[in-house]
């Protein structure tokens, strides 16, 4: 009987860990990385974001930097106070909310020069599960009145 309530504990853990997709990481800009020059809304195009995926924005520290804006301040390149800057070269940004989402880099003109990203984060994926063989199992308690199979 134990063995029968594990089994089915861990079905039904296997069953909803399988219904969350797993967050995907995105390297903003791939191999060219967070630089001046680069066309991040064509980048971003075919791409979807959801819900606890991460960006991480790679460039060499000190010639860039990542600013969360509006999107005023995305339109217009306008930076916020630099106490508010990413700046480590390998800014991580998990996507908490969905939603626009803007990005820019508040050194000298690189904004203008097209060093921004703008994204739409969707809610959380979820999978429907897959169909299991299992479905048909079922587990019960009695005790069987007749053998399955008989000796004569």
């Amino acid at each position: 009987m134990a063995f029968g309530r594990v089994f089915v504990l861990l079905l039904a853990i296997a069953v909803f860990a399988s219904t969350v997709t797993s967050a995907t990481k995105f390297i903003v800009g791939d191999d060219s990385g967070w630089t001046v020059g680069f066309d991040y809304q064509a980048w971003a195009k075919g791409k979807v974001f959801h819900v606890g995926d991460k960006l991480v924005f790679q460039y060499p520290v000190g010639a860039h930097n990542v600013f969360k804006v509006n999107g005023t301040a995305f339109q217009n390149c306008q930076k916020p106070p630099l106490s508010e800057a990413l700046t480590t070269g390998n800014d991580v940004i998990v996507l908490a909310t969905p939603g626009r989402k803007w990005y820019i880099c508040g050194v000298r003109n690189h904004c203008n020069y097209g060093q921004k990203l703008a994204i739409t984060v969707l809610p959380q994926a979820v999978e429907a599960p897959a169909p299991s063989p299992l479905y048909a199992m079922t587990y019960s308690t009695k005790k069987a009145k007749r053998p399955f199979f008989s000796t004569n």
